[in-house]
């Protein structure tokens, strides 16, 4: 008999030996600077596909990419072990999300990760090529002296504010990394302003010259997931200062 779907759990499909990894995730949210961002990140590192999620509450969509398909909410590793991503390319309702977010979480204190850092988009008309943070409050200090800016008052909603509210009670360092992006489009230079960012912080080096000078086929390949954002916007997660 087959399994009955699980309210949400993450379905490792590749075994890979991690070290406290710091974890950079990205769902869809303004300009789907998220996906993008992490996308490139995924690439630029050359890192390994180890998880899915699998949940009864996920659409049942499916991605297709250069005709090749590929599953929706995945997991991934650089081959250090030292850095994870989560990359989620399909919009989530509110319902079910709570099962989500502790499924990701459980997977975070899985691992032995002490920190996770979620990229995403605040819908504006235009890109000041700034990123701005919200986390803790020594940490958003040290931030600031990196050139990341602290948001003065705002409001995280959908699997974002989720994941936030949850590192709180799991003692979890939880970090939203945010950047202004366009409200209709993928836009790819918010998408750079937030992994330029990631370097500083970091101290790391991820090049972003493809992401910049492939614009135009980036915004091709994903504009209908960036259509379907606007359409739902309201329900999905988003981000208000």
């Amino acid at each position: 008999m087959q399994e009955e779907f699980p309210e949400a759990s993450v379905f490792e499909i590749k075994k890979i030996e991690l070290n406290s990894p710091i974890i950079l995730a990205g769902f869809v949210g303004a300009g789907l600077v998220g996906p993008l961002a992490i996308s490139h990140i995924i690439d630029e590192l050359k890192m390994n596909e180890i998880g899915l999620m699998r949940s009864k509450h996920l659409p049942p969509t499916t991605v297709f990419m250069k005709g090749m398909l590929r599953y929706p909410f995945r997991f991934y590793a650089n081959k250090e072990g030292t850095i994870c991503a989560i990359i989620c390319e399909i919009t989530l309702k509110m319902e079910g999300l709570y099962h989500i977010v502790s499924a990701i979480l459980d997977w975070v204190d899985k691992i032995g990760s002490k920190e996770i850092m979620i990229l995403d988009g605040i819908a504006s008309d235009e890109h000041d090529n700034k990123a701005y943070c919200a986390a803790r409050e020594d940490l958003v200090r040290i931030m600031e002296g990196k050139e990341i800016n602290m948001i003065p008052r705002g409001l995280i909603t959908g699997i974002t504010g989720g994941i936030l509210n949850e590192c709180i009670i799991r003692k979890i360092q939880g970090i939203a990394l945010l950047a202004k992006a366009n409200k209709t489009a993928p836009d790819t230079a918010a998408a750079s302003t937030l992994i330029s960012a990631i370097n500083r912080f970091y101290e790391i080096k991820i090049d972003t010259s493809n992401l910049e000078n492939e614009k135009d086929k980036i915004n091709s390949e994903f504009n209908e997931l960036s259509q379907k954002y606007v359409e739902h916007r309201e329900e999905f997660s988003g981000m208000y200062m």
